[in-house]
């Protein structure tokens, strides 16, 4: 069941993922080399109960964190814990909130230090595909035309668009129908109504396309080549004409301004 939003709903999704933004920026503040992950999460941790907000990862099917942050060639779902970035790192955030009873979502992908610059091309690439995704995210097209535009413009630049994880509906709950892949077919797909809310998450590998599951901590994604791999999100809800991008990253670029 898709769940259609009310102008108020979403005036208050936009509240939480603002929250969602703010909360990135935050982090964004802290993320050099020997800062330790779990670090990181605690900030987030505080500061999103601080708003008077919960996070929405923290205890999710047992997720221990307030954040999924994933290093290198960890795609996403990485626990915090005692890693230290080093110089060269990139870090995806994926940060989730509810407040008011609605969901916020959203991730980017930090570099630390000085970055190679074939790495630095993957992010600006997944964070451009995350903007092509969005413009056909309006009333009238379907779901396989967000995920085509996104699969085509990394694959015409030689990356792997990870097909296991994807995207999805939000709302009142964190993951709703429907799904929202990063790969599809134009015309195919979830009619696109306004009110619809979902969040459109590219993955994208330096390498190829797959990826693995580790069985230990049972979250963490890995490429398989162990090849780098990026993150963004935005939560965005479906319009005609043009999508409303709910979530922010405004503050967060601010911040990577004046480091």
């Amino acid at each position: 069941m898709i769940y259609l939003k009310t102008d108020e709903e979403i005036e208050l999704m936009r509240v939480a993922n603002h929250l969602v933004g703010a909360t990135l920026a935050e982090v964004a503040k802290h993320i050099a080399p020997g800062v330790t992950t779990y670090q990181l999460d605690k900030i987030a941790d505080e500061f999103i109960h601080d708003q008077g907000a919960i996070p929405l990862f923290k205890g999710y099917n047992g997720f221990p964190n307030a954040l999924c942050i994933s290093v290198n060639e960890n795609v996403v779902h990485g626990i915090p814990g005692a890693y230290q970035l080093k110089e060269g790192d990139i870090v995806s955030v994926d940060c989730g909130a509810k407040i008011n009873g609605y969901c916020g979502d959203s991730a980017y992908t930090f570099e630390v230090g000085e970055v190679d610059p074939a790495v630095k091309k993957l992010l600006q690439t997944t964070k451009e595909s995350l903007y092509v995704g969005i413009s056909h995210a309006v009333e009238g097209k379907r779901i396989g035309d967000i995920g085509n535009a996104i699969q085509h413009y990394c694959e015409d630049r030689g990356y792997g668009v990870v097909r296991e994880l994807v995207g999805h509906g939000i709302g009142k709950e964190m993951h709703e129908a429907p799904e929202v892949p990063n790969y599809g077919k134009k015309g195919y797909g979830a009619l696109l109504k306004s009110g619809m809310c979902i969040a459109i998450e590219p993955m994208i590998n330096m390498g190829k396309k797959n990826v693995r599951f580790d069985k230990k901590d049972g979250w963490t994604v890995s490429t398989a080549d162990r090849k780098p791999s990026a993150h963004f999100e935005h939560t965005v809800a479906i319009r005609p004409g043009k999508a409303d991008i709910l979530s922010t990253f405004e503050l967060i670029d601010q911040v990577l301004q004046n480091k």
